[in-house]
Formats: structure tokens, C-alpha cells, sequence
């Protein structure tokens, strides 16, 4: 191991895999164990930088990091719950494929700003199956008074998972890839039931972030504050959070 891979090990937290399940066709959930887990100040909506390549000499240094969402955590057990797709058969989905529980995993914090926020009164998540536990744990986190509404999709219904503590909240759709016609034509009967100050989460292919932050901004006449937007991949980059 080299020098670089050895700084890395020593400024990440380090964590142990204590279980691994697979949720759907291309869905993994991990549960890593921490002593970093207890003492940090979590947020729903915080991502980790976890290392998928270290010690794979054959993998580029930009390579050996990938951010996941933080799908659950349990700072009494010091534990946190990552759902990992493998559409992408990248770095990561190798990684998740062939990970087993006792390995040793580095990882660190990283707050971003897609987060939850409480000050709307009714809310539209939407997202593909990259963006899936996110939502769902900012979802899970919102006051029971707030009017939640989604738009879910997928290539096929097979890759669908539920919550953590077993509900399905969200309304599951089966679309081709980079559906933003088709999301925007849902939406002309979702948006007008909304009541109150309204926010929207968008987050998955950068392509469909694009076309519906320019929809709400342009033609709903949205402002900046409600729209929160969260590329997790592109098509055409490699390794795009």
C-alpha cells in the first residue's frame, strides 16, 4: 500500500461491516459500526466519502472514494445503513458485490447542502434509485402535520426497495431512463394539490435535475428557496457524487 493510501486510512473514520443484505435486483443495504457514529452531530441528509479501492493498487487514487447517502443511523449502536445500487457496475457497485461483513471500511463525514428543512408545509420528493434512501430518510424525519408527496422511478419495478422500518411511503413509477417529459406531464396533476409554502426535492440523474429545476423555475415560477436539487450521477462522467 502506498504512501497516499496510507494518510487516507489515517485521517478517514474507520468502520467494520456487520451486515449485508441485498434489498432488490440491483440494491445492497450495509450496515457499517463505528466509534465515530455516537458523537457526531448528524443531519438527515448527510453523505459519507467511504472507500471502495484502497489497496487495489490497479484503481486511480480519484477512484478509491465514492459519497453514499446515509440511509439510517443508530448512534445507541453506533451504527449507519447505506443502500447501494449496481446499475452503474462502477468502482462502487464492485465494491458492494463483493464486500462481506468484518471487513474494515474508511470513511468520512460529509454534510453537503441536501438536507432536510422544515419550514415548508407541503413537499414533492422525486428522484430514480439513486436517490431512493436519501429521500426516504428526510421523509422519515419530517413533522407527521406535513403534506408529502413523490414521484419514484425506475426501469423496472424489481429494483424498488421500502424504507428501513419496512413502509412504503413513496409512489413507485416505472419510467425509461432520463424521463423528464414524462415527470413534468405527472406533475401538472401533483403540484396543483399541494397547499401552503411548497418545496421540492430533486435528486439522481443530473439530466432530470436539469429539466425540472428549469421547470419549476421557469414555468411554475418557483423560487431558489424551494428547490433543492441533488445530481448523484451523470451519464456521461465518471464518479459524479
Amino acid at each position: 500500500m502506498g504512501i497516499v493510501e496510507t494518510i487516507i486510512k489515517k485521517v478517514l473514520e474507520k468502520g467494520t461491516i456487520i451486515e449485508k443484505t441485498k434489498l432488490s435486483d440491483s440494491v445492497y443495504k450495509i450496515r457499517i459500526q463505528s466509534d465515530a457514529v455516537a458523537s457526531h452531530d448528524f443531519v438527515p441528509g448527510y453523505f459519507i466519502r467511504l472507500g471502495v479501492g484502497i489497496g487495489q493498487d490497479e484503481i486511480s487514487m480519484k477512484d478509491k472514494v465514492r459519497s453514499y447517502s446515509v440511509w439510517d443511523i443508530d448512534k445507541e449502536k453506533n451504527t449507519i445503513d447505506l443502500a447501494i445500487a449496481t446499475h452503474s457496475q462502477g468502482i462502487g457497485a464492485k465494491w458492494v458485490e463483493s464486500c462481506t461483513p468484518n471487513d474494515t471500511v474508511y470513511f468520512k463525514w460529509k454534510k453537503g447542502k441536501f438536507l432536510i428543512n422544515n419550514s415548508a408545509d407541503s413537499y414533492l420528493m422525486i428522484g430514480d434509485l439513486s436517490a431512493l434512501s436519501h429521500l426516504y430518510i428526510i421523509n422519515r424525519n419530517l413533522p407527521e402535520s406535513k403534506q408529502i408527496n413523490s414521484l419514484i422511478y425506475s426501469q423496472t419495478n424489481e429494483d424498488f426497495f421500502s424504507d428501513i422500518d419496512g413502509t412504503t411511503p413513496f409512489q413507485f413509477h416505472k419510467m425509461n431512463e432520463n424521463p423528464s417529459s414524462e415527470i413534468k406531464n405527472s406533475l401538472k396533476s401533483i403540484v396543483p394539490e399541494m397547499k401552503g409554502i411548497k418545496m421540492v426535492y430533486i435528486a439522481g440523474d443530473s439530466r432530470v435535475c436539469v429539466a425540472l429545476t428549469n421547470y419549476f423555475r421557469k414555468e411554475l415560477n418557483w423560487s431558489a428557496k424551494q428547490i433543492k436539487t441533488k445530481p448523484f450521477w451523470n451519464p456521461e462522467k465518471k464518479g459524479l457524487e
